[in-house]
């Protein structure tokens, strides 16, 4: 998955005194865009590059190398040989090692919360960065703000032979087969929330909900947590067709895997395809 980069690792402690070399990767998003290299080689752009310390952002490294981002607006003109790109059109076209892309979602993820946040909720008046966590602080009134983290389940439904596989209404770049999958809603368990999403999505009941494993996934300020439960009575969908375009019970040779492995919900089809405990 997207966070699988061992032997590296991320390491998010805030430390804000940071600066960035001449090899620092920067990241530099406009809207659902990022700047990247036109060309081959490293995909983002180095501190060298683009040379904006006094606007400059630490947000975290992997291995001996430090990511940091570049607020919006904060440059005047794009470097030659640099141009923006979806982030959906990174993940499909572009070719890297896999950290690179994991700080990718990571560095959305931050800089979103960064972008929604330059004013307080509270009072009103412009934030600012806190120095000694990771933090935005209105000096007015001294409410703090803390990154955004959604959580959120996949749901592996579970009849005998064939699990339930789905494809998003919404086909923008999205025709990849997918799982049941939804946000936790306030008062609710993880374990609630798998069993609402099924029924609200195919009109199934489940049941022996069972953990599989977690993932964070940044471009959605996500945690994903996994889950597979066996199918409790009819088998018969009720399709929501405002999430949904189909939902059908497949047999192992009958999934179609996702394109690449990033996900949890590709590893988790990829699991009962492969006749493997779900």
């Amino acid at each position: 998955m997207i966070q699988d980069i061992e032997p590296r690792k991320l390491d998010n402690v805030f430390q804000p005194d940071i600066l960035p070399v001449e090899d620092s990767v920067v990241f530099y998003f406009k809207n659902k865009s990022v700047l990247i290299r036109k060309g081959d080689g490293k995909l983002f752009p180095s501190f060298s590059e683009l040379n904006e310390p006094q606007h400059c952002i630490y947000l975290f490294a992997i291995g001996k190398r430090a990511f940091f981002l570049l607020p919006t607006d904060a440059l005047a003109f794009i470097p030659n040989g640099f141009a923006f790109e979806t982030i959906r059109d990174v993940r499909r076209t572009r070719d890297a090692a896999l950290p690179s892309f994991f700080a990718l979602y990571t560095a959305v993820h931050l800089s979103d919360w960064y972008r929604v946040n330059r004013f307080c909720g509270v009072c009103g008046n412009p934030t600012e960065l806190d120095g000694k966590e990771r933090a935005i602080r209105c000096p007015h009134c001294g409410h703090l703000i803390y990154p955004r983290i959604n959580p959120a389940v996949i749901v592996g439904v579970v009849n005998r032979d064939r699990l339930l596989v789905t494809r998003y209404a919404d086909q923008r770049g999205r025709d990849n087969y997918a799982l049941v999958a939804g946000f936790t809603e306030i008062g609710e368990t993880l374990e609630q929330t798998v069993q609402r999403e099924v029924m609200e999505e195919v009109g199934l009941k489940v049941q022996n909900i069972r953990y599989y494993k977690s993932q964070p996934w940044g471009s959605a300020a996500d945690i994903l947590a996994g889950f597979y439960c066996d199918l409790d009575g009819s088998n018969s969908i009720d399709l929501d067709t405002n999430e949904l375009r189909q939902a059908f019970w497949a047999r192992p040779n009958e999934i179609r895997l996702q394109t690449d492995d990033w996900s949890l919900t590709n590893e988790m089809m990829k699991r009962f395809k492969e006749g493997e405990d779900c």
